[in-house]
């Protein structure tokens, strides 16, 4: 094996034209940069200038909107204003693992909600309306329906019904 000779000394010396050099590109692109910054700020000002001179009222929409874009425009209003978040909280404080839920369907306009879902018996269905009941966000809650199927693990399907809405 032969020996490795590492020199870690620099031999040649840096010559003395590269510092320079780089102090005049950063300046240039520091003025650049600060040329740019003033040139947009001079242009946002116009143009804000601009915007406070126009009187909103002078505004004309470009075509009439229908009465079905206007009943989906409302429709869109009223279910993105409804406390989603209401329910949600009110079905996460009564979940249990005896009950799976297997559809929500709320109806934001009526201000109700059914709730079906499947339990490994009825008492535990019970229990599932009893806490749906004592949620804040839900009143009228009530058992729609229910019925035993015909699996091996005998489950038994159910429906609640609750009144839900802004509060």
């Amino acid at each position: 094996m032969q020996k490795l000779r590492l020199d870690f000394r620099r031999d040649s010396a840096t010559p003395r034209w590269v510092a320079p050099a780089l102090l005049a590109i950063a300046l240039a692109f520091a003025g650049d940069v600060g040329f740019s910054f003033a040139k947009n700020l001079r242009l946002e000002k116009k143009n804000e200038a601009a915007l406070a001179r126009l009187d909103p009222r002078s505004f004309k929409p470009a075509r009439n909107a229908s009465a079905e874009e206007l009943a989906a425009a409302r429709e869109t209003v009223q279910r993105l204003s409804t406390p989603w978040e209401k329910l949600l909280g009110a079905l996460e404080s009564a979940a249990s693992d005896q009950v799976a839920l297997v559809s929500i369907e709320p109806d934001p306009k009526a201000g109700t909600v059914k709730i079906s879902g499947d339990s490994k018996d009825y008492l535990a269905v019970l229990t599932y309306v009893l806490n749906l009941s004592r949620a804040e966000a839900l009143s009228g809650v009530q058992l729609a329906r229910h019925e035993q199927k015909n699996d091996a693990q005998k489950t038994v399907g159910f429906s609640v019904s609750a009144s839900w809405g802004k509060r």
